[in-house]
């Protein structure tokens, strides 16, 4: 094992072994032991006792963080031009839809989400080898296949975000960045989890929330106490 940095020793110094901390001490802590150059992601993980192969099971979903990611969302709307207008004034970064498309199947993937319209979506499968292992593909339950470009839109920019549990029962995403207040990045978390909590299948059986771990980009876990969240 290579030797400690001191910053990786005041870490370890500050994260107890074995303890589990509540949300906003959690969030504090990953603030303290956060040492980047740059304003790091914040992120959550969440082991669910679910069995993820049984479509009964499968936990996937969408949420808007009240304080936002912090992070600047490219976003493509691929729509009709009648559309066009209210997708730009909503604030999307590219809009169109041939051209795009055709950018696309040619490799481009330079976007963080792709907002659609379900009459496009016939164009738009021919694009699933590029898109589906991005994690970019168009999916109505996110909310990124609608009608109403535009307010997808301004719900993405303002901090909507989708999940969805591995194969693993694990869900991961970011809640926000380094430089947010500890309060903030406690609010994203309690939302996110309570939206976990409402998904509980009910063919799910035992402990349902079975971990929490709060962590920065190259930071170590801090552990969160599921029985803190009760009071959710």
């Amino acid at each position: 094992m290579g030797k400690l940095t001191k910053n990786q020793k005041l870490a370890l110094e500050k994260v107890e072994a074995g303890k589990s901390y509540s949300l906003i001490d959690a969030a504090r802590l990953v603030k303290e032991i956060t040492f980047t150059k740059f304003d790091s992601s914040v992120d959550i993980d969440v082991r669910l006792g679910v069995d993820p192969r049984k479509a009964n099971q499968m936990i996937r979903g969408v949420v808007s963080l009240p304080h936002g990611t912090g992070k600047q969302v490219r976003v493509l709307v691929l729509c009709t031009a009648d559309q066009e207008v209210a997708a730009k004034e909503a604030g999307a970064d590219y809009v169109g839809l041939d051209d795009y498309i055709e950018k696309i199947k040619s490799g481009w993937t330079d976007i963080d989400v792709i907002i659609t319209m379900p009459s496009i979506m016939g164009k738009i499968g021919a694009l699933g080898r590029v898109l589906g292992p991005r994690g970019l593909m168009p999916n109505p339950k996110s909310g990124t296949v609608t009608q109403d470009v535009a307010k997808a839109v301004k719900e993405v920019k303002q901090g909507k975000i989708d999940f969805k549990v591995d194969k693993s029962g694990i869900v991961h995403t970011s809640i926000g960045k380094s430089s947010f207040e500890a309060e903030q990045l406690r609010d994203n978390a309690k939302e996110f989890i309570s939206t976990l909590i409402k998904m509980k299948p009910s063919s799910a059986k035992g402990t349902y929330v079975k971990s929490i771990f709060l962590s920065s980009t190259m930071s170590a876990g801090v552990k969160v106490d599921p029985k803190s969240i009760e009071a959710i």
